[in-house]
């Protein structure tokens, strides 16, 4: 009835004086106490399932922290009994998930902590997601298990597009769609990002060029360490390390009290540009293709009215 070891029901009988109810309590506090004890320990195996069901589609992780548990059956159908509870009820978020009642009568949360206990291995629910759109493809990679995709697109397309868009999701982890779609949060950090980068190499370059002309090896001097390193094995004299800290000091402050502001914006803005094409799935790089024809350009070349609406990812090794 609980599925625990038969020592484990004996002694929740014996502790229950024969209350077969009661025992069962027990058998399920044993899960909670066993959950309490593990919560800091890392849920790094475990499975990913996606459901679709017409235009709604959900994809869920039931995380573990063992190879081998993850791969039992009993773990493996508890996965698929909350995706397939998922589905069901399209709950909106992961807490609402816990709360759904599975086909045996248990919620989400109760039959998780009491896989728990059977194991003495921490479970936990590590995602959920979901999707609806016109049409959608789902993606689980087959080696492990622990990596899924859902895509959602405004119409039918051909069915090997919209499972390779899926893998492309899997795979290649875009932030967004497409540029517009990027959170301005995360165009905002990779700008400033960019724009410290840019004055970082341009500094550096003045300073590499200073060093150069002073017959001082720049990789010699690239940091404290080094001097002192290159010092105790002949490479560097006296003279030449105090001449190079010198130089570092004096022409860095000076390159970045002088830096051209329009060739860092310039140059900022392409790391930018660089960024959308590498991390929007409009723009990646197809991968189930020839590499040099973005994702947008495959859909596009099967239908061009079809594009992708959205996606969700979710992925135990990141």
């Amino acid at each position: 009835m609980t599925g625990a070891g038969m020592m484990d029901c004996k002694k929740a009988l014996v502790e229950a004086n024969g209350d077969f109810n009661r025992a069962q309590e027990i058998i399920r506090e044993k899960g909670k106490l066993v959950a309490a004890k593990r919560a800091d320990r890392e849920t790094t195996e475990g499975a990913v399932v996606a459901k679709v069901d017409g235009g709604k589609a959900i994809i869920v992780c039931l995380g573990c922290e063992t190879d081998f548990v993850s791969k039992n059956a009993e773990f493996q159908d508890l996965a698929q009994a909350i995706a397939e509870t998922a589905i069901q009820n399209f709950p909106a978020d992961t807490e609402a998930l816990k709360a759904c009642v599975l086909a045996d009568g248990r919620t989400v949360e109760a039959a998780i902590t009491e896989q728990t206990g059977k194991t003495g291995e921490k479970h936990v629910l590590v995602g959920y997601e979901k999707i609806d759109a016109p049409y959608i493809s789902a993606y689980i990679h087959a080696i492990n298990g622990k990596l899924g995709a859902i895509v959602g697109f405004n119409k039918e397309v051909a069915s090997d597009i919209a499972k390779g868009v899926a893998m492309q999701v899997a795979s290649m982890n875009p932030v967004a769609v497409n540029k517009e779609a990027v959170p301005q949060n995360v165009i905002d950090n990779e700008l400033t990002v960019a724009v410290e980068k840019t004055k970082e190499e341009l500094v550096k370059k003045a300073v590499d060029s200073a060093l150069n002309k002073a017959g001082i090896n720049p990789a010699h001097v690239d940091s404290e360490a080094h001097i002192e390193s290159n010092m105790s094995k002949g490479w560097l004299t006296q003279e030449q390390a105090d001449k190079a800290r010198e130089i570092i000091k004096t022409v860095s402050a000076e390159k970045a009290a002088n830096l051209p502001e329009q060739m860092i914006s310039n140059i900022a803005n392409g790391r930018l540009a660089k960024f959308f094409k590498e991390n929007t799935l409009e723009e990646q790089e197809y991968q189930m293709g020839d590499g040099k024809t973005s994702v947008k350009d495959v859909i596009a070349a099967s239908d061009k009215e079809a594009k992708v609406l959205t996606f969700k990812r979710i992925s135990l090794n990141d």
